[in-house]
């Protein structure tokens, strides 16, 4: 696991049984996401510390940082997890992706190996905003280990670049679904969202119940941008949390 990985320890006495690993946006730093998503708070309990670490004290949070590489658009080095022309259309010139999603999917495989040293994979949660949902979807995709679930925020399904590295989408499902147990998913978007537009998001929910080893709740807000609601999308995070993590008892 890289040295920069900014990880979240279980709270002080509690034992860890948990860990998601999150994956921040393109341009983004693993540690700044990290503080920022853990400003936003629940609605409950009130009066109270309302943020996830505070409502799930038994989770141990892994987050990754993403290479840095060329933006062959912009001609500069910034934070990604693969290059890509627009976010606005992401599936766009998706031979730019190729070399560097395959280079992630992997990277996110191998902290997944890192962190099964500490729990099993069916107690590992893989998540992600923008891009680094991208990444853990396509990650998801090319494993047929068995996980918690998978939690994203404001992305995409890159299938394109996908269709590129390993064939049609449709080849890789039918060739992974048998060998895996049925996959909780989280997604939300926002239809203000003025950086991944909402249609995105329909998309790769359309495109993972499609699948027939995830079973998907998609929730769409009316606002929110591209972030995280407050207080209502923390609620629903923290409801499918709960729900997974009662029903692994």
């Amino acid at each position: 696991m890289s040295i920069n990985t900014h990880i979240v320890e279980p709270q002080e006495g509690h034992q860890h049984t948990h860990t998601v690993i999150f994956l921040h946006g393109k341009g983004s730093d693993c540690e700044e996401f990290a503080d920022e998503f853990f400003e936003s708070e629940a609605s409950e309990p009130a009066g109270c510390p309302r943020t996830l670490p505070d409502l799930f004290p038994t989770i141990r949070w892994v987050f990754p940082p993403a290479p840095l590489s060329e933006s062959t658009r912009f001609q500069c080095v910034e934070s990604q997890w693969f290059d890509m022309w627009s976010v606005e259309h992401p599936n766009v010139k998706p031979e730019l992706q190729t070399d560097g999603l395959k280079q992630s999917i992997q990277l996110v495989l191998d902290v997944v190996e890192q962190v099964e040293a500490l729990v099993p994979s069916k107690n590992i949660f893989l998540g992600g905003i923008s891009q680094g949902f991208a990444t853990v979807y396509s990650a998801y995709t090319s494993s047929n280990k068995t996980y918690a679930g998978l939690i994203g925020l404001c992305s995409w399904a890159p299938t394109a670049a996908l269709d590129i590295i390993k064939g049609s989408q449709d080849e890789t499902s039918n060739s992974t679904e048998d060998k895996k147990r049925l996959t909780n998913v989280f997604l939300r978007h926002s239809r203000d969202d003025d950086i991944i537009p909402v249609q995105e998001g329909r998309i790769l929910r359309d495109t993972l119940r499609d699948r027939a080893d995830t079973a998907v709740e998609f929730h769409e807000y009316g606002d929110g941008g591209h972030w995280v609601n407050e207080p209502e999308g923390v609620d629903d995070i923290a409801a499918f949390l709960h729900r997974i993590m009662d029903e692994c008892r």
